[in-house]
């Protein structure tokens, strides 16, 4: 058991009271949980739906907590009640939610980036459960005017064993709420974990599958116009001049006009990533009359300097990339001496293009501005930084503007820059009305914050022994490097060389689901592959040996990963895999990459079907600590590795004079369910560490693993994604 101070620095983190109508309220700053259904809602009492950032204990024995994170599909609304209520002792069944709205005076960190929501969350969300237990224990010890060391809790219930006396939770609640937050509790074992550990159904799937109203496009209210908006049709374009007669002339239009979401003296946020500030914006009464009216629009632009198109951009990273880098980003040892000395030089570059976001819920926000008080309603990832620039935006004070946050239909990172809920603002403002801006897939795709183009060049330097002697990453990407310089192979090599340049761009971009991760993980582990094979050694015992020497002499001390977990998923997947069993017509490739705190290894089988490649299965063996609830841990990992497959295999996005080439899933290309693996098999590794990232580290192994095995399968190895632009695969 582990022993946790509940204050720190005299800064109180658990506050206690009693809840008006009984029972105790226990406040606290880290959690996010599950959602009521109607019969648990009736029960409970109506003075506690007026509190937010809490866990409450009712007088019944329910237990609500507050969820203050963004959900994305990600499952936090599950996972961290569990937590809560493993060190609460109560029953699974009595824990409910209430989705809290942005509160930055009651919770810590209401954002979904980073898979950072267990990892952040997981002391806190174990102390407040673990506290209320103390406190509720404290209570019936005074009750039963017994010792509380020979009270027990199981299921929300508390027992004196030597009298065989019981008190539920309920009972005792509003006594506990007025005892003191102790100054420190006992967090259970990890052994002793009946909730955490295990398979629990989503909390909303129930809604999810019925229609119920939980995503922002659901919102409605009484009044509310809907809203569209046009942007410049290129990178590099601006308004000119509007014809707007014929769009105001339709049916159920209340008006067009235009807006600017970065006027002069603004500050900005980091999360106002928007090319297109200015805007033009149709107002009607329903979708479909604003839609019609916005094709009726007669807009003229005008370019603003020059316009890029994808070859620009391909020649110009490749351009960078013939260059040293200002500064190394890390160097170990000497490695123009390891190349110049080496008796073999293996040498590739790799690349992938510009990639859209495409979330199955395109971008949406209601608002409903009035006088200096703004309400807003949506799916956003980052609620806080967007109140921040709807203050700046409407002039009105931070606390007059409340943002509740709806479920998402995936987020992937696009949520995080939440310009369109700053857009929806100006718009209701403007119109004196409540106002839901819908984006349509064209003005989503379109838009930009793209996941940016990528490429990098290895070198690797070989003895005649076939060691490695060195290693030389050097990367470029639109508005920044996909070279992580601390990563492996760093740690494992005498003489290593890492450099980074950036390209600018007129195109927006930003965090794509692992970002770099996604591209660089996929190029550095095809890159091993190719030197275990002019080395002439096992891929996987060539990555083996690596981390050998990264676990007993590591190189430098600034190295990001733990060897001995890295190499311990390689080593589990080899195992469940029967790697090395060779099978007539199936072909393997192997990966293994870290990033989010989370280690992962994959393989993958392919087969060729009608001169096809087919992904028939992928082995995963992941490390990401404690698994709170494996069922949809394995959800997570089996989309991620789905998602990553589709994107290396087809997705890509491509610009002509400024404009993208693609606006809707007509041309831009998505995998299909035909061409989803087969089968998954993910295993978990069982180490009670921690629980660390587990949304985003499936994805960024799997386009080596992937491209590995196709080019076992078609004796070509692939360099540029989407791969099915190969020569190879093209057949």
């Amino acid at each position: 058991m582990t022993l946790i101070k509940t204050k720190y620095n005299r800064r109180s983190f658990l506050q206690a009271s009693t809840a008006a109508g009984g029972g105790m309220v226990l406040g606290f700053s880290w959690l996010a949980s599950c959602q009521p259904s109607a019969e648990q809602v009736k029960a409970m009492p109506k003075e506690w739906f007026d509190i937010n950032a809490f866990l409450k204990i009712g007088d019944n024995g329910i237990v609500t907590i507050m969820s203050p994170n963004p959900e994305i599909g990600q499952n936090v609304k599950t996972a961290m009640p569990m937590i809560v209520a493993e060190e609460l002792d109560v029953n699974w069944k009595d824990v409910i939610v209430e989705q809290a709205g942005l509160d930055t005076k009651g919770f810590t960190r209401q954002l979904a980036g980073g898979s950072q929501s267990i990892r952040q969350g997981w002391e806190g969300l174990r102390m407040a459960g673990a506290t209320a237990r103390h406190m509720l224990v404290q209570a019936a010890s005074e009750q039963l005017g017994v010792p509380a060391s020979e009270l027990t809790t199981e299921s929300g219930v508390i027992k004196h064993e030597g009298s065989g006396e019981t008190l539920g939770y309920g009972e005792v609640a509003n006594a506990a709420g007025g005892l003191e937050v102790p100054e420190e509790v006992m967090l259970k074992d990890p052994k002793d974990f009946k909730i955490i550990g295990s398979s629990q159904m989503n909390v909303d799937g129930e809604k999810i599958a019925t229609g119920q109203p939980l995503f922002g496009l659901d919102t409605t209210r009484d009044g509310m116009l809907i809203a569209m908006i046009e942007h410049p049709p290129a990178f590099g374009m601006k308004l000119k001049s509007i014809d707007d007669s014929a769009a105001k002339a339709l049916p159920g239009i209340r008006d067009v006009f235009t807006i600017n979401t970065q006027p002069e003296g603004i500050e900005l946020q980091w999360s106002d990533n928007n090319v297109f500030p200015e805007l033009v914006v149709v107002v009607g009464e329903t979708t479909w009359q604003t839609m019609k009216a916005k094709k009726a629009l007669k807009v003229e632009w005008e370019a603003d300097g020059s316009l890029e198109s994808t070859d620009d951009h391909e020649a110009r990273l490749a351009s960078l990339l013939s260059e040293p880098a200002d500064e190394a980003a890390r160097k170990d040892g000497d490695p123009d001496a390891a190349f110049a000395n080496a008796a073999q030089i293996v040498e590739k570059t790799y690349s992938a293009p510009f990639l859209a976001h495409n979330t199955m819920e395109p971008m949406n926000f209601f608002a409903d501005v009035s006088g200096d008080k703004a309400e807003l309603i949506g799916p956003i990832q980052t609620p806080e930084f967007l109140q921040k620039t709807v203050a700046a935006l409407l002039d009105i004070p931070l606390d007059n503007v409340s943002i509740m946050m709806t479920r998402m239909g995936g987020g992937f990172g696009r949520r995080l820059y939440g310009h369109f809920g700053s857009e929806a603002a100006l718009i209701s403002k403007q119109v004196q009305a409540p106002v839901k801006l819908v984006y349509t897939r064209e003005d989503d795709m379109t838009q930009g914050t793209y996941r940016p183009a990528y490429r990098v060049t290895y070198r690797a330097a070989l003895d005649a022994d076939n060691n490695l002697i060195g290693f030389h990453v050097r990367g470029a990407g639109t508005h920044g490097s996909p070279v992580f310089a601390n990563r492996f192979p760093a740690g494992a090599v005498d003489n290593y060389l890492a450099e980074n340049h950036t390209k600018d761009s007129k195109i927006s971009t930003g965090a794509w689901r692992a970002p770099r991760s996604n591209f660089i993980a996929g190029a550095e582990q095809a890159f091993l592959d190719e030197v275990a094979e002019a080395a002439g050694k096992d891929p996987i015992e060539f990555r083996l040996e690596l981390f050998d020497r990264a676990i007993a002499n590591p190189v430098g001390e600034n190295n990001d990963y733990e060897a001995e977990r890295y190499a311990g998923v390689l080593r589990l997947v080899k195992e469940k895999c029967n790697w090395g069993q060779d099978t007539p017509g199936v072909y393997r490739g192997v990966s293994a990459y870290f990033c989010h705190n989370s280690y992962v290894a994959q393989v993958v089988d392919v087969v060729m079907e009608d001169d096809r490649p087919k992904v028939k299965k992928v082995w995963c063996a992941v490390d990401c600590g404690i698994v709170i609830n494996p069922g949809s841990a394995r959800n997570q990992v089996e989309g991620g590795i789905v998602d990553g497959i589709g994107h290396a295999m087809y997705s890509s996005m491509t610009f002509k004079d400024g404009q993208p080439e693609k606006a809707n899933f007509d041309k831009y290309r998505l995998i299909r369910h035909s061409e989803a693996p087969e089968e998954i098999e993910t295993f978990f590794v069982d180490n009670g560490i921690d629980p660390t990232g587990l949304g985003e580290p499936s994805l960024p192994p799997i386009v080596a693993a992937l491209s590995n095995a196709l080019s076992q399968a078609t004796g070509e190895r692939l360099y540029h994604q989407p791969f099915v632009q190969e020569e190879a695969l093209l057949g």
